[in-house]
């Protein structure tokens, strides 16, 4: 039996192998060789120019811009829909106060769960179609003819706060999901330790932030890294809600819109692929330390 072991194991890991091999490995690799060459995407033959796109690119001011784009979803997008999600997933496990010393959700929470998620079962387009009626800036808009209410003129969200707009769209569709997340999380925390502690008199605010988000740290942290990668997309919401595919003016612009223009607009794939590599490179360090920091405070139970 044992000397059948090896074989056995062996034989179960050549296909997923092969096809991870085939399917992730050899793209990723393909990718890797494009960003040396000029190649046009539409020519069979391309010229090896070794580093030269990416020289290109750390010369390039829209793609600095496009990466303090990034950096700036990168902080604020996981810290708000973090933040909203634990409020919300506190309020529907133990927003309703204790019933016979146990915490519980405030009334109607099994709906709320479902109202939250609802945004996360939409496609991306869809999202993106439906606020652009909200940000209209003309008085259809939803956002402007409730400002008009109040006596406000017309504001130009797309125009005038295009990445902050870009941003409440990636949270309000975000926030649901990892309110289900902290939920399910929470219900998973021993009954007892809150029985505990609402024993020794803390307040729901004591428990939320000294016994709650300790011991959910770690899928805060999971949250966190999804949350980044995230932050590093962002392609579609920005080709349908800005002005001019990432404008004005490059205000709303990220990376990924800049690779679709210079590979499918300018036809230049070798600096597409580039910038590619590139952004993956980034996102893998970010995963690798979000994943590894606060490893050591971690809380069990």
């Amino acid at each position: 039996m044992r000397q059948g072991k090896y074989p056995f194991v062996i034989g179960f890991l050549i296909a997923p192998l092969a096809l991870y091999g085939m399917f992730v490995l050899r793209p990723i690799a393909a990718a890797v060789q494009v960003s040396m060459t000029n190649w046009s995407g539409l020519s069979p033959n391309f010229d090896f120019v070794g580093l030269e796109n990416f020289q290109k690119l750390l010369d390039d001011d829209k793609v600095w811009l496009a990466a303090k784009h990034h950096v700036f979803l990168l902080v604020t997008l996981p810290v708000i829909t973090i933040a909203l999600a634990l409020f919300f997933a506190f309020l529907l496990n133990m927003g309703g106060g204790t019933r016979g010393g146990m915490m519980t959700g405030v009334w109607g929470s099994k709906f709320y769960r479902v109202v939250f998620f609802l945004p996360q079962v939409l496609a991306v387009v869809i999202v993106g179609v439906i606020f652009g009626r909200v940000y209209a800036p003309d008085g259809s808009g939803v956002l402007n003819r409730f400002l008009e209410l109040f006596g406000v003129d017309a504001v130009q969200f797309m125009a005038e706060y295009g990445l902050w707009s870009i941003l409440g769209v990636l949270v309000w569709q975000a926030v649901g999901f990892y309110v289900v997340l902290f939920a399910a999380g929470m219900s998973s925390i021993p009954a007892e330790i809150y029985e505990a502690a609402v024993m020794d008199g803390a307040s729901r605010v004591t428990i939320f932030f000294r016994v709650t988000i300790p011991l959910l740290m770690e899928t805060v942290k999971v949250a966190w890294v999804y949350l980044g990668i995230l932050a590093m997309d962002a392609f579609a919401l920005v080709m349908v809600l800005s002005i001019d595919e990432g404008g004005p003016d490059g205000a709303t612009t990220v990376l990924p819109v800049q690779i679709y223009k210079s590979g499918i607009r300018e036809s230049d794939y070798g600096y597409a692929s580039a910038l590619g590599v590139a952004l993956a490179v980034f996102t893998i360090i970010f995963a690798v330390l979000s994943l590894r920091g606060g490893k050591r405070n971690a809380v069990e139970h």
